[in-house]
């Protein structure tokens, strides 16, 4: 922003105020919206049909220095977790990943040895879920800044969008929640934790894992309505495939793993506020038919994974959490950039 544009103040306040969510909505707003696209705007992919009845699969998403690469984490680390960021949004869909371009910001001070460092992390994360880098461009930058550009190719009729919900559903999640909640509370914050723990915790943070193998799967079952991944909380996540398919939930259970339960207790905080706003998780949230419950829940054991019923999709446009008989509203926040505690 300009010196003359920030004393006048801006017509609507700063990005800060704004957030990352209502960024997007003014920009999409003034973007042309292209004809007979299969994904709507707003979902984890863009997609442009190639025939066939089949469309190239596009995804970018970056990771930088200061917001999203907390102290202890090694360059290796941030640079596969941020192709790794970009593989769950395809695991949500169901789509194999191919290949990634790499756009790369650096600091004038980084070393040649950071460089391979950040070049091998890169490389990890691609061929961990089959794909190869294939290009990119690098410039100087004030901050570390990685942003990866994943491509693939699917079935037009096979790909899981967040608008497909239906009343009487099955939700259900690929695992448990709250780890990577408590291991960045353990690195921002200070709170105790034991070292057997911490390395539980804190390597959720440092080391995510996508759940590709059950997307793919799930996309394969046929059986999924509605699908998107958790990376910005477990809340925000249910209250997206709501908005979208013009529906709601009534959760009667939230996995939280043994691990946060213990941490939560040591440190006198609440365990499910963790599982739910807490973001930065890549567990794929799924609406089954509920005929076809068995076959997805086969198809995920099949390739290892885990598919945990949570709840049900209501006509109610809420989302609730039912505890002990008594219900309560899940909020619609989670992480967001320019708006959360970095």
């Amino acid at each position: 922003m300009s010196k003359a544009r920030a004393q006048k103040g801006g017509s609507g306040g700063t990005s800060a105020e704004l957030g990352e969510r209502k960024i997007i909505e003014l920009m999409r707003n003034r973007l042309d919206a292209m004809p007979d696209s299969a994904v709507p705007f707003g979902d984890d992919v863009s997609v442009v049909g190639i025939g066939d009845g089949r469309v190239a699969v596009l995804k970018t998403d970056m990771l930088v220095g200061k917001t999203d690469v907390p102290l202890g984490m090694s360059l290796w680390q941030a640079a596969r977790k941020a192709v790794v960021m970009n593989v769950s949004d395809f695991a949500a869909k169901g789509v194999e990943p191919k290949v990634a371009i790499v756009s790369l910001g650096l600091p004038r001070n980084l070393l040649r040895e950071d460089v391979e460092e950040i070049a091998r992390g890169l490389n990890t994360g691609a061929r961990q879920y089959g794909a190869y880098v294939i290009g990119g461009d690098t410039g100087e930058a004030s901050d570390l800044v990685i942003a990866v550009s994943l491509f693939g190719t699917a079935e037009k009729q096979a790909l899981m969008l967040r608008s497909g919900a239906k009343v009487g559903d099955i939700v259900s999640v690929t695992g448990f929640f709250g780890k990577s909640a408590a291991g960045l509370r353990v690195l921002l914050d200070g709170f105790a934790v034991s070292k057997e723990l911490r390395e539980v915790l804190v390597g959720a943070v440092f080391m995510p894992q996508a759940r590709l193998k059950e997307g793919l799967a799930l996309s394969g079952s046929r059986a999924v309505t509605a699908s998107i991944d958790s990376s910005d909380g477990l809340a925000w996540s249910l209250h997206e495939i709501g908005k979208m398919s013009d529906v709601g939930f009534l959760i009667n259970g939230v996995p939280i793993s043994d691990e946060v339960k213990c941490f939560a207790e040591f440190n006198g905080l609440d365990a499910l506020e963790l599982a739910l706003y807490g973001g930065e998780e890549y567990e794929l949230v799924v609406t089954v038919k509920p005929k076809l419950w068995a076959d997805a829940e086969t198809a995920v054991e099949a390739v290892g994974g885990t598919l945990l019923p949570v709840g049900k999709v209501t006509r109610n446009k809420q989302v609730l959490l039912e505890v002990d008989g008594r219900k309560r509203p899940v909020e619609a926040r989670g992480w967001e950039h320019f708006k959360s505690k970095v």
